[in-house]
């Protein structure tokens, strides 16, 4: 207990700084994309007041090109909804708040606009249906109840590695039709493609171009094997007999799997990992979700929320425009932060607070809004919900025991490890 005594001591002085630091330094000065305040979660008081003093803000501190932060819930839709005036098109940056580097700029639906985008993007749409995720439903509980059953009791284990990573490897091998023994490729591949330069997961620039290249090699055999046979119920079966998508260039292929291996890794593989830390870290909600279990229907949704798995996307101006007064140039790079928008005090009721049974608990931003928003949500909340119903028939509580360790990324809001105890 005394060691938690520390830990919770030692975090509230390292917000305690941040908060410092952020209302010391001179607006601007700011620049909240920085990644190492999203791995060392310090970056709370910097979007506190950036919404309080100045919602839409122009950056041209940062070692990238200059910015647009878009930091309040209202003025993130209103970018995020309005395609025809803000591009995500990866011929002018992409969806990212660097622009792409040269060699990765890989068309996507999601980083593509229309009318090219709702043609690719219904393409793999028939995969996320109520009926068809009634089947998968079924396939989510037996999985988990494996790896669940598999855990050790008293004993420390990565719960990122043992529950989170496997069980969304485990449904993206299925929703591609992916060789089941290489399955953990798919998530090092979703590592690689989202990584920054120090962020340690890869060591150079080759080394990410040589392990993209193998991905695009083994999609490619892939690829010509679905092209070639009888149409299958998986996502690159569909793209190989659709016509928006059967004629794609090997470059656009590329994009639109990176694109399904992260929508369908990172957001659910760090929300389950989020929740467990949030339920720690707020024992009330814990033993109220122990209480009631079927709280867990308005508990995903706020998880989502909490953890906002990706704090960002990108957006380029494609005519001068406003937003909150702001006078926005073309070709300007606007940046809607989803992990900001996501605690606007005033379109969400004490937003800094973890709450399993908020009244409104979709109100979030974390899928985005618009023709962007994301394909797989409804996916996404059925894992989450399948995986907490299973581990509160078997377990009466999961402990965390040290602290995680966080991504670096502004994009990707992660989390590597998270050490776990089942008492027995």
């Amino acid at each position: 207990m005394n060691v938690q005594r520390t830990v919770r001591a030692d975090k509230a002085e390292l917000q305690r700084q941040a908060r410092e630091e952020a209302y010391s330094t001179a607006l601007k000065d700011f620049h909240p994309g920085a990644p190492r305040l999203f791995q060392n979660d310090t970056l709370w008081p910097w979007f506190e007041r950036l919404r309080k003093e100045e919602p839409v803000h122009y950056c041209s501190s940062s070692p990238i090109e200059p910015y647009w932060s878009v930091t309040k819930y209202n003025d993130i839709m209103h970018v995020d909804t309005n395609h025809g005036i803000f591009s995500s098109d990866v011929s002018l940056g992409g969806i990212l708040l660097r622009d792409v580097p040269p060699g990765y700029d890989y068309p996507s639906f999601i980083a593509m606009d229309q009318p090219r985008h709702s043609a690719q993007r219904k393409t793999v749409s028939p995969m996320f249906t109520p009926a068809h995720l009634d089947e998968l439903a079924v396939l989510i509980r037996e999985r988990a109840g494996k790896v669940l059953d598999g855990l050790p009791r008293n004993e420390t284990f990565n719960f990122v590695d043992r529950v989170s990573i496997e069980l969304t490897t485990q449904m993206l091998a299925t929703l591609f039709d992916f060789p089941w023994e290489e399955r953990r490729k798919l998530t090092r591949w979703s590592d690689v493609s989202t990584a920054l330069p120090k962020s340690g997961i890869v060591e150079s620039a080759e080394q990410r171009r040589a392990e993209m290249d193998e991905c695009a090699a083994y999609f490619t055999k892939l690829w010509n094997e679905r092209v070639n046979a009888e149409p299958r119920n998986d996502l690159l079966s569909m793209m190989a007999h659709s016509e928006a998508t059967r004629h794609m260039d090997p470059d656009n292929l590329m994009g639109n799997i990176i694109l399904l291996i992260v929508g369908g890794n990172d957001t659910t593989r760090n929300t389950m990992t989020g929740s467990v830390l949030a339920l720690n870290e707020n024992p009330d909600q814990y033993q109220k979700l122990r209480d009631n279990s079927a709280l867990i229907d308005s508990m995903v949704p706020e998880v989502i929320r909490w953890q906002t798995p990706l704090a960002h996307m990108r957006r380029t101006a494609l005519v001068d425009t406003e937003i909150g007064g702001k006078k926005i140039r073309k070709g300007d790079r606007v940046v809607m932060w989803y992990v900001s928008g996501n605690r606007d005090e005033e379109v969400i009721e004490n937003p800094n607070d973890f709450i399993i049974d908020r009244p409104r608990p979709r109100t979030h931003l974390s899928f985005g809004f618009g023709i962007h928003r994301c394909v797989g949500m409804r996916l996404a909340e059925l894992q989450l919900k399948i995986v907490w119903q299973e581990m509160l028939k078997r377990f009466d509580r999961i402990e965390v025991v040290g602290e995680p360790k966080r991504v670096y990324s502004s994009f990707v809001r992660g989390i590597e490890s998270l050490p776990v105890r089942i008492p027995a």
